[in-house]
């Protein structure tokens, strides 16, 4: 069964490690517990069909596509140079501001200050306390906020 081979010790060492069956005790003559590939119901070997009329497969050239992943941008309260998404024109964007809730609660604050008299809508006139919209100078699209708060 085993090339048996003897260390300096005396003890027999195996020249190479048992097959599955010897491993598993798996016999010839027992039934498998699951059908064999190739193999019938009655255990006689069977060789698959060989497959006629089909053509060698063909070498055909790869054809490659190239897919550009745009990153996010991200908007801040300064102007981007980009591509715009509406035109793909290279720009430079536009700013508007718009009152946000930062400029709201800056205003609110004031009044709890006791800025009544008109100086709680100073946060109206500051462009530092308001939400900023990107738009494109060419198509007039708009491409993103920038919300303070």
């Amino acid at each position: 069964m085993f090339d048996i081979m003897a260390t300096p010790s005396g003890n027999p060492v195996p020249s190479a490690p048992p097959s599955y069956e010897e491993t598993v005790g798996l016999n010839a003559n027992y039934p498998h517990p699951y059908p064999v590939p190739g193999q019938k119901p009655d255990g006689k070997g069977m060789n698959p069909p060989p497959h006629m009329g089909q053509p060698p497969p063909a070498n055909n050239p790869i054809t490659m596509q190239t897919v550009y992943v745009q990153q996010p941008v991200v908007f801040y309260d300064r102007p981007i140079h980009m591509c715009c998404p509406s035109c793909n024109q290279m720009i430079v964007t536009r700013l508007s501001y718009d009152s946000g809730a930062l400029t709201w609660l800056s205003c609110g604050g004031l009044c709890l200050v006791g800025c009544v008299a008109g100086c709680c809508l100073i946060p109206f006139c500051i462009d530092a306390l308001k939400d900023v919209d990107h738009t494109c100078p060419k198509c007039s699209a708009l491409l993103g906020s920038y919300k303070r708060l």
